[in-house]
C-alpha cells in the first residue's frame, strides 16, 4: 500500500494573457459558450429547435440515468456520515478546525444554494403542483382543492429537499478531502484522482474542468433567467412601465428584448463591479444584505401571513415526504402510449428531471463554495449539515410563503390573483392581495432589492468560481479581462437563450450541458468512496494519508492510481 498522490501538476502559462491559466481549459470553455452564444443570437429559430429536438433525446433516454444519480447521491451521503471510517474523518489534518461558526457557515450555505430560488419558487411550485400534479394526472384527488395541498408540499419538497443539497454536498465533499487532505488544487479533476491518477494532469483533466465550467454557465444562467424574468416582473410593479413587456395578440406577457437589456446591463454590471473587487468586498457585503432582507420578508410571513395553515403544511409536509421519499426517488414514469402514462412521463420531464439536471449543473458552482468554507470539519457533520440545514430552511420558505399563496386561494380572499398571475409575478400578486396598496408597494421594493443583491452575488460569485477552475485551482485575484469575459458572457448565455426560445431554451440548454457532468458526479461519488476506504487502510500500517506529512515519503506511483496511457 503506497501513499496516495499528493501533487497533480496541471501546466498553467507563466506569461502572456492567461498568464496563471490552463489555456486549454480557459480557451476551450470561451469557445463553447461563444459558439452557443453566436448561435442562440444569430439563429434563434434554429437553436431553439436543435436545442429542444437533443432535449426530447435525453428526456426519453436518460430520464432513468437521471433519477437514479440523484438518489445515488443522496444515499451515498447519508452512507459516507454513517460509516465510521469516514464520517469521523476531517476535512483537512486531524488536528484542522472549522474556520467559520456554525451559524456563519449555515448562512453562507443557504445563500449560495437556494437565494433567488426561494423568491421565485416558494411561492410559484407550491401553488403549480396544489392545481396539478401526479395525483390529480391519475384522477386520485381534485386540483387546487385542500385534499390537493399536500400532494403539492410532498413533491415542493422532493425537489427542493435532500437530494438538491446531496448533489452539492458531493461534489463539496469530494473537493474538500482531496484539497485540504491531500493538498490537490481545488477543481473538479482533483476529485478523480484515484481512479485516473496522474493522468488528470493531462488531457483527460482538461476535457473534466471544460465540462464543469460548461455546466456551470448554464446552471447559473438557468437561476440568473428566472431570477431576471421575475425582477422584471417587479420593476413592472414598482412603476417602471410597461416598456419591459410585450404584449402577444391573446394577452400573453412576455418580458420585451429591451427590458431584458436593461435587467442584464443592471445586474451584470453590478455583478461584475462586485467580482472586481473580490470576495472579501463586494460578495462579503452583497451577502449579508442578501441574509438580512431574506430574514425580514421570511419574518413578515411568518407573522402577517397564514401562520396556522404554514406550520400545519410544513409538519404535515415534512412527515409525507419523508414516508413517500424512497418511492419518489426511484420512479420513473415512461410515455407507455396511453393518456395518463404520457401526461406522468412529461410531468416528470418538465419538474423532477428539469430539477435533478439543474442542481447537477449548478453543483460545481456550489461544490466549490461549499468546499472553500468548510475546511476543518469531519465529514459527518459536513454532510448532515449541508444536507438538514438547507433542506429545512427551503422547507420553511414554501410552507410559510406558499402556503399563504394556497390558504389566500383556497378561502376565496384572493379570487384567483395568485393563481393566474405568471410564475414570475406571484409573489408580487400575494403582497398586493394581503396588503394595503402602499404597503405592498414598499414590500415589493424590498423583494426587487432582495432578487437584486441574490442576482448579483450569484453572478459575481460564479464568474470568480469559473476563473478558479481555468486556473488550475487558484483562489487568488484574476485578470480584469477574464472577469469581463465570463460576466458578459453569463448575461449573453441569458439573454441569447430567452430570445432565442424563453426561459425554456435555457432550461433545455442546462438539461444537455448536465448530463456529462453527471458523470463526472458518478465518478466523484465512486472515487471519494475508494479513498476512503484506502486511507483507512493506510492509516492501519502507519501510512500517511495528508499531504503535509506524507511529503516526506519516497516518490512512488500511488496504488490507486490508473497509469496513463
Amino acid at each position: 500500500m503506497n501513499q496516495p498522490i499528493i501533487d497533480l501538476p496541471i501546466r498553467v502559462a507563466e506569461s502572456g494573457f492567461y498568464r496563471g491559466f490552463t489555456k486549454d481549459v480557459a480557451i476551450s470553455a470561451k469557445l463553447l459558450v461563444g459558439g452557443l452564444i453566436l448561435w442562440a443570437i444569430a439563429f434563434p429559430e434554429n437553436a431553439a429547435a436543435a436545442l429542444g429536438f437533443v432535449n426530447a433525446i435525453i428526456l426519453v433516454t436518460f430520464n432513468y440515468w437521471y433519477v437514479y444519480a440523484a438518489s445515488f447521491f443522496l444515499v451515498l451521503c447519508f452512507a459516507l456520515a454513517i460509516w465510521p471510517a469516514a464520517g469521523r474523518r476531517r476535512l483537512g489534518h486531524d488536528d484542522d478546525r472549522p474556520e467559520f461558526s456554525n451559524f456563519s457557515w449555515f448562512s453562507m450555505m443557504f445563500g449560495a444554494g437556494i437565494g433567488i430560488g426561494m423568491l421565485t419558487f416558494a411561492t410559484a411550485e407550491p401553488m403549480y403542483h396544489w392545481a396539478a400534479n401526479p395525483g390529480t394526472i391519475t384522477g386520485v384527488i381534485e386540483g387546487s382543492s385542500a385534499q390537493s395541498v399536500r400532494e403539492a408540499y410532498i413533491w415542493s419538497f422532493t425537489h427542493w429537499g435532500l437530494a438538491a443539497w446531496a448533489c452539492y454536498a458531493i461534489v463539496g465533499l469530494s473537493l474538500a478531502y482531496f484539497t485540504y487532505r491531500r493538498g490537490l488544487p481545488l477543481t473538479i479533476r482533483s476529485a478523480l484522482t484515484p481512479l485516473f491518477g496522474r493522468a488528470l494532469s493531462g488531457p483527460l483533466g482538461h476535457v473534466i474542468d471544460v465540462v464543469a465550467v460548461v455546466a456551470t454557465v448554464l446552471g447559473v444562467s438557468q437561476t440568473l433567467g428566472f431570477g431576471v424574468e421575475q425582477f422584471i416582473a417587479g420593476l413592472s410593479v414598482i412603476g417602471f412601465g410597461d416598456w419591459i413587456f410585450t404584449f402577444s395578440e391573446d394577452g400573453t406577457r412576455s418580458s420585451s428584448t429591451l427590458g431584458l437589456i436593461f435587467a442584464l446591463i443592471v445586474i451584470m454590471g453590478a455583478s461584475t463591479l462586485s467580482a472586481l473587487s473580490g470576495v472579501g468586498k463586494g460578495i462579503k457585503w452583497l451577502s449579508n444584505i442578501n441574509m438580512v432582507l431574506s430574514f425580514f420578508l421570511l419574518s413578515f410571513f411568518l407573522i402577517f401571513g397564514s401562520t396556522f395553515f404554514g406550520l400545519t403544511a410544513l409538519f404535515v409536509g415534512i412527515w409525507d415526504y419523508l414516508i413517500t421519499l424512497p418511492a419518489n426517488m426511484l420512479t420513473v414514469w415512461t410515455e407507455d402510449g396511453t393518456e395518463t402514462g404520457d401526461a406522468l412521463a412529461r410531468w416528470q420531464g418538465g419538474w423532477t428531471i428539469f430539477y435533478w439536471a439543474w442542481w447537477i449543473a449548478f453543483a460545481p458552482f456550489v461544490g466549490v463554495f461549499l468546499a472553500r468554507i468548510s475546511k476543518g470539519r469531519t465529514i459527518r457533520e459536513y454532510v448532515l449539515g449541508a444536507l438538514i440545514i438547507p433542506a429545512g430552511m427551503c422547507f420553511i420558505w414554501f410552507a410559510m410563503v406558499g402556503g399563504t399563496a394556497i390558504d389566500l386561494e383556497l378561502s376565496g380572499v384572493a379570487e384567483g390573483a395568485i393563481a393566474g398571475a405568471g410564475q414570475e409575478s406571484q409573489l408580487f400578486a400575494m403582497l398586493a392581495v394581503m396588503l394595503p396598496d402602499l404597503l405592498a408597494y414598499l414590500m415589493s421594493i424590498i423583494v426587487v432589492i432582495l432578487l437584486l443583491t441574490y442576482l448579483v452575488t450569484s453572478a459575481d460569485s460564479a464568474v470568480l468560481i469559473i476563473n478558479t477552475i481555468n486556473a488550475a485551482g487558484d483562489e487568488g485575484p484574476k485578470a480584469r479581462p477574464h472577469i469581463l469575459f465570463w460576466g458578459l458572457a453569463l448575461a449573453l448565455v441569458v439573454g441569447g437563450l430567452i430570445i432565442a426560445g424563453g426561459l425554456g431554451a435555457v432550461q433545455t440548454a442546462m438539461v444537455i450541458g448536465a448530463l456529462p457532468f453527471s458523470l463526472v458526479m458518478v465518478l466523484m461519488g465512486v472515487a471519494l468512496v475508494k479513498a476512503i476506504y484506502r486511507d483507512g487502510q493506510r492509516d492501519k500500517l502507519g501510512i500517511p494519508t495528508t499531504h503535509v506529512a506524507a511529503s516526506t515519503a519516497p516518490e512512488t506511483e500511488p496504488d490507486d492510481a490508473i497509469p496513463a496511457t
